[in-house]
């Protein structure tokens, strides 16, 4: 799948920046394997995981499926329309997909009640959502992150890396 699943490491950062607590309604946007959606549904009350491709959403429930995770609701839709359409409110969001970001993320900044924690390997998206969210005054920080793992190679080994990534934090005023 195009983007790939997020990166164990990076996961683990950005559901600890996301606060995640045990009762949260929480929503992935742009949630492509659902691998952090089905993370997060092991605290969370409920997840809603949108991505605007079929082919993710009907990958990201079998894994879920195959995972024995039942508390998320998969809605295949732009994010835009989505949140148009839908009125509830969150605790925190995950951004992990960009489509429309500059669009969305301003309704999805009204509808968090906490966090919102967007990764970004291209430079343009990190550069829109700090933007965005500083023109919205939720911008917190943001973590560049770059792992590499290791590998063995003659007889020892070597360090691998791993495209970096930022994680972009917003603490939400709005609810």
């Amino acid at each position: 799948m195009p983007g790939g699943p997020t990166q164990d490491e990076v996961m683990a950062v950005a559901l600890f920046k996301l606060g995640l607590r045990t009762g949260d309604l929480m929503i992935d946007v742009g949630c492509g394997s659902g691998k952090v959606s089905i993370a997060a549904a092991r605290i969370a009350a409920n997840v809603y995981a949108i991505d605007r491709r079929p082919e993710a959403i009907r990958f990201a429930k079998s894994k879920a499926s195959r995972n024995g995770v039942k508390n998320i609701e998969f809605v295949c839709a732009e994010a835009s329309k989505f949140l148009t359409d839908d009125n509830r409110a969150f605790d925190c969001a995950f951004v992990g997909g960009s489509h429309g970001l500059a669009e969305f993320l301003p309704v999805l900044a009204k509808r968090v009640r906490r966090t919102i924690v967007v990764n970004a390997v291209l430079v343009s998206t990190l550069h829109t959502t700090v933007t965005t969210m500083q023109e919205l005054g939720i911008f917190s920080e943001v973590v560049h992150m770059q792992v590499a793992r290791s590998h063995g190679i003659a007889g020892s080994i070597r360090f691998r890396p791993i495209n970096p990534v930022y994680v972009i934090v917003g603490e939400s005023t709005a609810c």
